[in-house]
């Protein structure tokens, strides 16, 4: 399945475009990098995947919009996979990528 082209356009006007912030085809999607570390994704599979640290994962986690991000069998620990109906209003995504943005850039830069 190919990821939501739509829903990765609405990415891009919510990161600010800079040196810093790269897009790069991966496991079925579309991952947005910031400062060479994966902040989020739109996923092949529907929603985002979101890197939201391990500090923050359990409290993200709901049934209802955000799941744990299984890679495989084994869970992702930091992330969570955000369902494409908790994206649909934009102040929603723009909660989720703003959280994917902060951790990103909390890491060391990769160069």
């Amino acid at each position: 399945m190919a990821y939501d082209e739509e829903l990765a356009d609405r990415i891009r006007d919510l990161i600010e475009p800079g040196p810093a912030v790269t897009e790069r085809r991966m496991f079925g999607g579309l991952s947005f990098m910031v400062d060479g570390n994966m902040a989020l994704a739109v996923s092949g599979e529907g929603g985002l995947l979101v890197r939201v640290g391990s500090d923050l994962h359990d409290r993200l986690v709901d049934h209802d919009s955000a799941h744990p991000a299984m890679m495989g069998e084994r869970e992702m620990t930091g992330w969570v996979r955000v369902t494409a109906s908790s994206v649909e209003d934009d102040a929603d995504l723009r909660a989720w990528v703003t959280r994917g943005v902060e951790f990103a850039r909390s890491l060391p830069q990769k160069s």
